[in-house]
């Protein structure tokens, strides 16, 4: 028999409300997903963006050649919907979440695209060919 760790208690007391959030673990806590994969042109990143849009996403190029992958959806927890109901329960949301990836030499890190399209975050990084980078490279001499 294979142990089982619980971190929660089994049953809420018997006098919360069903659909209280006091006793469920949130599922917004966690980091989405990311696939990252190669081809012979360029590196493709998928990032799991359920319910963000273009203006959630913030993506940059830090000064140590970083991708910086920010994305943020704030919630109005007072918002009344479904006309005249309320949320009983309300988990469709990351509250905040950023990553950061070391970025390959051979990236064009001025043709780097984006756009999110069913729930995903596609970002596009092109490669340079190898004479380019071999071009940037400097050799320093030692005195």
């Amino acid at each position: 028999m294979t142990p089982v760790r619980r971190t929660q208690s089994w049953l809420p007391s018997i006098f919360n409300d069903f659909f209280d959030n006091d006793w469920m673990e949130k599922a917004n806590s966690t980091a989405p997903a990311i696939n990252v994969f190669e081809t012979d042109k360029n590196y493709n990143v998928e990032v799991a963006a359920p319910g963000m849009t273009k203006d959630d996403v913030k993506i940059n190029v830090d000064s140590d050649d970083n991708l910086v992958i920010s994305m943020e959806k704030k919630v109005d927890n007072n918002e009344k919907d479904k006309k005249t109901g309320r949320y009983l329960r309300r988990e469709f949301s990351y509250s905040k979440f950023e990553q950061c990836m070391i970025l390959p030499d051979d990236v064009n890190k001025d043709k780097i695209s984006a756009k999110v399209e069913n729930g995903v975050l596609n970002i596009e990084l092109p490669k340079v060919s190898e004479a380019e980078v071999k071009k940037n490279q400097r050799l320093i001499t030692v005195a």
